[in-house]
């Protein structure tokens, strides 16, 4: 995949992941914990790795490759 693709595909999961924080933010205090161990556990660790990615994954790109050569 070139840059491109990897940004794009990269921004959508950040975005897609974002909705169900969202959702547990501002849902009524009955609900959250049915809300709370998935995006506890899944939506926010995979935000948060997404963004980092979008962030600095040129320089992981960069470390990667130098120890490949």
């Amino acid at each position: 995949m070139n840059g491109v693709t990897t940004r794009l595909v990269c921004r959508w999961i950040h975005i897609v992941c974002s909705i169900p924080i969202i959702g547990y933010v501002y849902s009524p205090l009955e609900v959250i914990p049915n809300y709370a161990p998935p995006t506890r556990f899944v939506f926010l660790p995979v935000m948060i790795l997404s963004g980092l990615w979008m962030w600095k994954g040129h320089l992981l790109g960069r470390l990667v490759t130098k120890r490949l050569a």
